[in-house]
């Protein structure tokens, strides 16, 4: 019942973000600049069959790629800080109760949702979710980030279908998928000598 429940657990992604946004006009730069990042989203890509620009779409949509992202707080009155709307953390942004799920899953006990390579690992794991149980093409941006922000069982039910503002979320997430693989088929062999570590 406990895993059922899981599978329900809307993720809440917020997309907000507490530090300065990493503005990205070409992701092949950061990625030149982060060489541990592009190894973590190949890794996943590699190990989940999730598309490297598909994970980036989603994380840049979801954090603008800062590591302490969280949702801004509510305010009690208008006027006192009060709690935020969600546990949403990290660069991916996921719940504790998603985060669980995914390090149940993958027994990646030792994870931080703080840690791009960790965050991309999860993405990936959950894109791959996402094509399991709600039928959703691992290269879909549009819809796997409408998943991806409603959980599974929201999806399944077409919640997305009554919130025009996420509709139109997921077509910048579309759009910026769809720049970011042309990009990383222009510089991807670059990438690919770059060599800051060797974990993977």
């Amino acid at each position: 019942m406990k895993k059922f429940s899981l599978l329900l657990l809307p993720l809440l992604l917020s997309g907000c973000f507490s530090s300065p946004a990493i503005e990205v006009s070409n992701i092949c730069t950061l990625m030149d600049e982060e060489v541990t990042w592009y190894q973590g989203v190949k890794a996943s890509e590699k190990k989940y069959g999730a598309p490297a620009y598909v994970q980036l779409a989603i994380i840049y949509q979801e954090s603008r790629f800062q590591s302490d992202a969280k949702p801004p707080r509510g305010k009690l009155f208008g006027v006192i800080p009060w709690a935020r709307p969600s546990s949403s953390k990290g660069f991916a942004q996921a719940t504790e109760g998603t985060w669980d799920w995914y390090q149940k899953s993958t027994k990646n006990y030792n994870r931080s949702r703080t840690n791009f390579v960790d965050a991309a690992d999860f993405v990936g794991w959950y894109i791959s979710q996402s094509n399991k149980r709600s039928g959703v093409s691992k290269t879909d941006a549009f819809n796997q980030y409408l998943a991806y922000h409603e959980g599974h069982g929201g999806f399944n039910r077409k919640t997305h279908l009554r919130k025009n503002w996420l509709i139109g979320v997921a077509k910048k997430v579309e759009n910026n998928a769809k720049r970011y693989k042309k990009q990383l088929k222009q510089c991807r062999a670059r990438l690919d000598k770059n060599r800051a570590w060797s974990f993977f």
